[in-house]
């Protein structure tokens, strides 16, 4: 018999949504059909069962300008189990003295009381085409993607299109994948100097300091790179049209490109510069007009877009406390515990998309960009039992206060919200159950991107 079975709801599976049966026996799922029998049973009637969110884009405790964002792999798990999240794709630290699988072995042994599953990107800082051998040896720890920063040549973490060049030849030749934050740094550099110079630099001015331009071109710039050199590449956060053009272009051209988006793109615009605390809002890339979120949800929608993940970067409101200046602010907003709500009551509830493209952008496009699926990111025979329980009536709103990241702000605050997780399972257990998280630290494991 069967250790454990949802019974009778709604189950969203890589071919379809279907009235049926999970049964799982221990970590996996082992069956999908009417009427299965376990031990344990759950009652699932008129709950959506979907595969546990996987967000491909986190930053616990990242230091940050002296500091760090506010969620350690702890707390920033909790958060996730509790909004369905079942594994997060956190970050290496990188520095340019010390090398990619030292730094890849540092952040697993910070990321060990993760509370949910989670995996890593290698983060590339200074490295040069000397030090080709440390791929190798990252990809032999599970890491498979290596992030590249286009800008922040100031604080030295961009890499030039020499780095890139080399770089993404010798990840084509080992089987790894690059990823970029694609922004022009020489166009931001310019245009926030002048800012500077004419003592522009409320927050309303962001914006302006890196147009879509800077997306656009350095999108297009990474893919011809990518291309040439035959990398399989990423692009976070899009938040443009103009960036999506250019990552349509770049696969008409036959560039093996994936791209993802995030909520605050397509929920948020720039007019929330403008509020009272608008400063709390500091991300980069920074919030668009509207019309740039509405073209970011046709991306998701005709499959342009591949994923929605959080880019979860959060701090306090004493840590983006406002001294004058948009240049003093750390970048980032939180989002990982209400990814997945705000998606269902965005995309399903008001008809943006269907709950199989929802799953498929939160779930499975995630793990296929990981390389574990369907390991992870589908309910099917053999899959991780990573599931989580959705109550599709369920009426709510944001409050920073009742929910579990460790920030007193919230940017989709007040937003009213329609759908809800109320269980969440990690492999076969129950971590959260209709409020409360009831996990444990360390039950999280690293998941090899590698096999």
């Amino acid at each position: 018999m069967l250790d454990l079975v949802i019974k009778g709801g709604t189950v969203v599976t890589p071919t379809g949504v279907s009235k049926i049966d999970v049964g799982i026996d221990g970590e996996t799922i082992r069956s999908l059909s009417p009427e299965i029998s376990g031990r344990r049973e759950i009652d699932a009637a008129g709950l959506l069962v979907l595969p546990g969110a996987i967000d491909a884009h986190t930053h616990m405790e990242l230091p940050v300008r002296g500091s760090r964002s506010s969620d350690d792999f702890l707390s920033g798990t909790i958060a996730a189990a509790c909004g369905g999240v079942t594994t997060i794709a956190d970050f290496s630290v990188g520095a340019a003295e010390t090398s990619l699988p030292e730094e890849i072995e540092a952040r697993m042994k910070t990321a060990a009381k993760a509370a949910i599953d989670y995996t890593l990107h290698g983060e590339v800082i200074g490295w040069r085409p000397g030090r080709k051998s440390e791929f190798a040896a990252a990809i032999g720890l599970g890491v498979r993607t290596f992030k590249f920063y286009m800008t922040y040549s100031r604080s030295g973490r961009m890499s030039d299109d020499g780095v890139l060049y080399h770089a993404f030849a010798a990840l084509a030749r080992l089987g790894g994948r690059a990823m970029v934050h694609a922004e022009n740094d020489a166009i931001i550099n310019s245009l926030t100097d002048g800012l500077a110079a004419r003592g522009e630099l409320d927050i309303g001015a962001l914006p302006r300091s890196r147009p879509v331009i800077c997306e656009a071109e350095a999108i297009t710039r990474a893919a011809v790179i990518a291309q040439y050199t035959g990398t399989p590449l990423h692009i976070a956060h899009v938040s443009s049209e103009l960036g999506l053009k250019a990552v349509r272009a770049a696969r008409t051209a036959g560039g093996q490109i994936t791209a993802e988006t995030c909520p605050q793109y397509l929920l948020l615009d720039e007019t929330a510069y403008a509020e009272p605390h608008g400063h709390l809002y500091s991300a980069t890339p920074p919030l668009r007009p509207q019309s740039d979120g509405q073209a970011l949800w046709e991306g998701l929608s005709s499959a342009a877009i591949d994923l929605v993940a959080t880019d979860h970067c959060p701090f306090t409101r004493d840590q983006k406390r406002w001294t004058g200046s948009f240049l003093d602010l750390p970048y980032g907003l939180p989002g990982v515990e209400t990814l997945l709500p705000l998606m269902i009551s965005e995309g399903r509830a008001r008809q943006r998309i269907s709950l199989v493209r929802l799953v498929e952008l939160v779930s499975g496009g995630p793990a296929k960009a990981l390389g574990f699926y369907p390991r992870k990111g589908a309910i099917a025979a053999g899959s991780d039992a990573d599931l989580v329980l959705i109550d599709p009536a369920s009426e709510w709103t944001v409050c920073a206060d009742t929910l579990h990241m460790a920030t007193d702000f919230n940017p989709y605050e007040e937003r009213a919200v329609v759908g809800r997780p109320v269980m969440t399972l990690s492999r076969g257990r129950v971590v959260y159950d209709g409020g409360r998280f009831c996990g444990e630290k360390g039950w999280g494991r690293f998941v090899s991107q590698t096999g």
